[in-house]
């Protein structure tokens, strides 16, 4: 999907979406604000890429940090929920993943991803994306347009 009809959906609406970036550092949010009059419906995001700050500013729970790690579909939600209720949008969009070029803590392929998704009336949703760019900036760039799709 685009970012043209990601805004068009969202600007029909009334809704406004906020991301919350692990892996993918802040591309989905750039991707968002290609579009003119993004602030519209884009109003910012949180970019925590370590574990310290997906607790501090986004809530996620240390006892979740510890149980779950930090790739998986329940820190998805956790991060979607927390960005959505900071920010005050409609919508919370979320990633975490294995970039590369090596696998991390998290014992999971490299190019594993995790997308969350938190909306209104307690929808809360986490998807799994297997990238197979092959290196860290693909990677990247594949779970960016996969977490918009």
């Amino acid at each position: 999907m685009t970012v043209e009809d990601i805004a068009a959906r969202l600007l029909a609406q009334g809704k406004r979406v906020s991301v919350a970036e692990a892996d993918t550092c802040g591309l989905i949010g750039y991707l968002l604000s290609t579009v003119p009059g993004s602030s519209q419906f884009f109003p910012g995001g949180v970019i925590a890429y370590t574990g310290g700050l997906k607790q501090k500013i986004l809530g996620v729970s240390d006892d979740l940090y510890q149980t779950k790690g930090s790739v998986s579909p329940e820190m998805a939600i956790a991060m979607a929920r927390g960005v959505r209720d900071l920010t005050g949008t409609d919508y919370g969009l979320s990633v975490t993943g294995v970039a590369g070029p090596t696998g991390g803590r998290s014992g999971l392929p490299i190019g594993t991803f995790y997308v969350g998704l938190a909306g209104p009336d307690g929808v809360e949703v986490a998807e799994r994306l297997q990238t197979d760019a092959g290196e860290r900036d693909g990677n990247k760039r594949q779970a960016a347009q996969g977490a918009l799709d």
